[in-house]
C-alpha cells in the first residue's frame, strides 16, 4: 500500500484554526513532535489519525490526502524548466516548496500559466483588443485533468455501475438505444447527412431524440450515445466535478462537461481492471485493444492516458493529436513531458511524418531539451467524411511514455533501448532553446542573440 503524506493540507487545516502544533496533536492523541513530523511530509499518516482527524475536526479524509502532489510537483518542475528562468531546481527543493509554502508554489503556477497565455495571445495578434488574459477554455480543460493525474475516481465508479448486468458487446449499440428510450424516454435515430449538415450528433431536447449522422461508423455511433447517456444521467455528478474544478467561464465549464462525458463513455466501453489487463498482456497493442472493446484505435489511445488508479497504475502517457497543418488538437498528460497548448508541436516529433504512412505505427526515440528522454509512438486516424470533395479528413495521434517504461511496450521491441538514437525535440519553436535546430520555423522568444550578418547558420535565425 503506497505511504500517505498529508504534511501542506494538515498544516492549512492547523492554521486556519488558529491552532498550535500542541493544540492539534491534543485533539488527536499524538505528540506535538508527530504533528511536526506529519506537516514536514517526514512521516506517512496513519487510518487512526485519519479517523481522529474526521472526530475532531468534522474533514473528510479524501479531502486532505495528498492525490494531486504528483501532479503538482511535475507542473512545478515543467514551469521552471522554461527557459526564460535561470535556474534549475532539484526535486528535494521543488518537494520542500510544495511541503513549506503550496499556496506560493500554487501562486506561481497561476502565474506562469498568466504569462503563458498572455505571450501566447500577444504572439498571436497583430491588432485589435486583447480584453482580459485568461487562460483558453481548452488550457483550463487541461490544468483540471492535469491536477487528476488523468484520472477521475467518482467517474469511473459511475461507469462500473452503468450496466445492471453483462451486455455483450454486439448488443451493446441496440442495448443503449433501449436504455434511452424505456429509462429516459428519448429515442434514437440515424440521419442523412443532407439532414445534419456538418453535424455528427445532434439532441433535440424538445423532441426528445437524439439525431445521429449517417457519417459516423457503427464504433463512433455506439460512443456517441454512452457520451449522451453520461451527459443526461450522470448530471449531478458532471455538476460535483465541474463545480470543484474552480472553472467560472461559461465557455471552460461546457468544454470540461463534454471532456468529462466523454471520459466516463470510455470507462462504460473500456472497464478499467479488463483494459489494463489487456494492455499489459498485450503490451499495449493498441490496435488489438480496440478490436477487443470495438472502439477506435483514437479512443484506446485516450483510454490508455487514464490508467492511474492507486494500486493498479498502467504505463503512465501523454497524449498529443495533430491535424496535417501542426496544430495540436487534443492532448492529455499523465507524465512530466510538457505539452504545447497552443501552435504545433516539435516538427521533429515524427507525428508530423505519420501521414507519409497512413494506418501504420511509427515508433522513435525522443529526448527534451532538459534531458529527459521519452518513446513516443505515432500513428494516423481517420475521421468521418461527409462529401466526396473532403475525404482525406486524418489526423495524427502520439502516445508518449517515459524510457524507464519502453520495455513495457511492445512497439518498442524491435529496438534496443539503451541503445536507442534519441532525436532532440523541444515543446515548439516559441519557446525552445536549441538555437541551431535545423527545423525552426520562427525566431524562440527567449533567444536574444542578436543575428551575425557574417554567417549563415543552418536556419535564417541561426546567423
Amino acid at each position: 500500500m503506497r505511504k500517505t503524506f498529508i504534511g501542506p493540507h494538515l498544516r492549512r487545516l492547523r492554521l486556519e484554526r488558529g491552532e498550535t502544533q500542541g493544540g492539534m496533536a491534543r485533539k488527536l492523541g499524538i505528540s506535538a513532535s508527530y504533528v511536526n513530523l506529519l506537516e514536514n511530509n517526514e512521516r506517512s499518516v496513519s487510518v487512526q489519525v485519519l479517523l481522529r482527524l474526521f472526530e475532531s475536526y468534522g474533514v473528510d479524509w479524501r479531502e486532505i490526502m495528498d492525490e494531486d502532489g504528483a501532479s503538482q510537483l511535475a507542473d512545478l518542475r515543467a514551469a521552471l524548466l522554461d527557459p526564460i528562468f535561470d535556474t534549475r531546481p532539484d526535486l528535494p527543493q521543488l518537494r520542500a516548496a510544495l511541503v513549506h509554502a503550496p499556496d506560493l508554489a500554487a501562486a506561481f503556477l497561476r502565474l506562469h500559466r498568466s504569462w503563458q497565455a498572455a505571450n501566447d495571445q500577444l504572439l498571436a495578434r497583430n491588432e485589435g483588443d486583447g480584453g482580459t488574459i485568461a487562460a483558453s477554455p481548452e488550457a483550463a480543460v487541461h490544468t483540471v485533468f492535469r491536477r487528476h493525474r488523468n484520472h477521475f475516481r467518482e467517474l469511473e465508479e459511475a461507469a462500473e455501475r452503468f450496466w445492471p448486468a453483462p451486455v455483450e458487446r454486439d448488443e451493446i449499440y441496440t442495448s443503449l438505444k433501449h436504455r434511452l428510450r424505456e429509462g429516459l424516454g428519448i429515442s434514437v435515430r440515424l440521419a442523412r447527412v443532407e439532414d445534419l449538415p456538418g453535424t455528427l450528433r445532434q439532441y433535440d431536447e424538445a423532441r426528445r431524440e437524439i439525431l445521429l449522422s449517417e457519417a459516423l461508423d457503427h464504433t463512433n455511433r455506439t460512443f456517441q450515445l454512452v457520451h449522451m447517456c453520461g451527459l443526461l444521467e450522470q448530471r449531478e455528478l458532471l455538476d460535483l466535478l465541474v463545480g470543484r474544478s474552480g472553472i467560472a467561464d461559461p465557455r471552460g465549464v461546457a468544454r470540461l462537461r463534454v471532456e468529462l462525458a466523454n471520459y466516463f463513455a470510455a470507462a462504460v466501453l473500456m472497464p478499467y481492471a479488463a483494459f489494463l489487463a489487456e494492455a499489459r498482456a498485450t503490451k499495449y497493442d493498441l490496435d488489438h485493444i480496440a478490436t477487443r472493446f470495438g472502439v477506435s484505435f483514437e479512443q484506446a489511445c485516450h483510454r490508455a492516458t487514464t490508467l492511474q488508479r492507486e494500486g493498479a497504475q498502467g504505463v503512465p502517457f501523454f497524449f498529443l493529436r495533430i491535424d496535417k497543418g501542426g496544430n495540436v488538437t487534443k492532448r492529455f498528460n499523465a507524465t512530466d513531458f510538457h505539452l504545447a497548448e497552443f501552435g504545433g508541436a516539435c516538427p521533429r516529433l515524427d507525428v508530423h511524418t505519420s501521414f507519409r504512412t497512413p494506418g501504420k505505427i511509427v515508433p522513435q526515440f525522443v529526448e527534451m531539451p532538459d534531458n529527459t528522454q521519452y518513446f513516443v509512438f505515432s500513428r494516423t486516424v481517420d475521421r468521418p467524411t461527409w462529401i466526396r470533395h473532403a475525404q482525406d479528413n486524418r489526423l495524427a495521434v502520439a502516445m508518449g511514455c517515459t524510457i524507464a517504461h519502453a520495455a513495457e511496450i511492445g512497439y518498442a521491441e524491435a529496438f534496443s533501448v539503451a541503445g536507442a538514437r534519441m532525436v532532440p525535440i523541444g515543446i515548439n519553436c516559441r519557446i525552445c532553446p536549441r538555437a541551431n535546430c535545423d527545423q525552426r520555423a520562427y525566431q524562440a522568444v527567449i533567444l536574444t542573440r542578436p543575428v551575425d550578418e557574417k554567417r549563415r547558420g543552418a536556419t535564417r535565425f541561426d546567423g
